[in-house]
């Protein structure tokens, strides 16, 4: 007798809830997710099935997903089992309990894709003008807030910036993206005379100034981190009154959908944001047409 035989459904569940926590060392609550997925679908298949999972094939596995739809569980719950099962029949054939894994044949359900919140323009405004010009900090801080909105870089983006990706006489920036590319990345003329105010009156004074290249320096003469910049952007939202969650990516939303907005290319955009794929700058087109449709439902008569 194979081991698929020898023990039941309900037997190769306990063994892989073993693995998990003993070779895997899940937490319990991790566990316990698993344990509920796995345990619907023993309650779905016919006592057959549960008596040898080589019955179970991708039919059974795409009858289990859809009729969990059909009770009403969502997309992305749906998703999260299929994923649990993935695991455990992958499980099973490295135990040689089945031949074939019975979730390949199977798609993973399409989830929604959440629109990105973004922040007004009079926020946005509220924002840039929060730090302080009469202190060092606050015309740095002035001039990382300008530039994050004026050219939608991702926090790592603005924090590994160096003096030398900064062209002023053009105009441009070169961040060095994900996956090791560069791109160039206009920056508008408010953002760069806050820069230049930065570089002359604060960086040419600040410590560590010849030393280390980066733009933009922390009081210790180190290069800006990322967690400095969020707090930093948390306390300056707190202090004017934002009660919108903010984040240094919440500014890049804002600077991609703004300028779709305003009759941006969409090719364009996507160009400035560094996205390898159309369609990952596309949601903003979503976000951007969120407007008319305020506007219209505010001053049409018949709305």
């Amino acid at each position: 007798m194979s081991a698929g035989e020898a023990r039941g459904l309900d037997g190769w569940i306990d063994s892989y809830l073993d693995h998990l926590r003993v070779e895997r060392a899940l937490a319990k609550n991790t566990l316990e997710a698993y344990a509920r997925d796995l345990g619907e679908i023993a309650i779905h298949v016919d006592d057959d099935a549960a008596a040898d999972v080589r019955r179970i094939d991708p039919v059974v596995v795409l009858d289990f997903v859809v009729s969990g739809s059909r009770r009403g569980k969502s997309a992305r719950s749906s998703a999260r089992q299929l994923s649990a099962l993935r695991g455990f029949f992958r499980f099973l054939v490295r135990e040689r309990a089945i031949d074939t894994d019975p979730t390949e044949l199977v798609e993973r359900p399409k989830l929604a894709r959440k629109l990105p919140r973004v922040l007004s323009y009079e926020e946005v405004d509220r924002l840039l003008a929060a730090p302080p010009l009469d202190t060092a900090r606050g015309v740095r801080d002035s001039a990382m807030i300008h530039l994050l909105y004026a050219s939608g870089l991702r926090v790592s983006e603005l924090c590994s910036l160096k003096l030398g990706d900064l062209d002023r006489k053009v105009g441009t920036i070169a961040p060095l993206g994900k996956g090791g590319k560069r791109r160039l990345v206009p920056v508008g003329q408010v953002a760069l005379d806050r820069i230049d105010a930065y570089l002359e009156h604060v960086r040419a004074h600040a410590k560590g100034a010849t030393v280390d290249p980066h733009l933009f320096l922390s009081p210790r003469g180190k290069r800006f981190t990322r967690q400095g910049l969020w707090k930093l952007l948390k306390a300056y939202a707190r202090g004017v009154g934002i009660k919108t969650p903010i984040s240094p990516h919440k500014l890049r939303h804002s600077f991609a959908t703004h300028l779709l907005r305003g009759g941006a290319d969409l090719r364009a955009v996507q160009a400035m944001l560094g996205h390898a794929d159309l369609g990952t700058t596309e949601i903003y087109t979503r976000v951007a047409q969120d407007h008319v449709r305020t506007a219209y439902d505010k001053a049409h008569p018949r709305a």
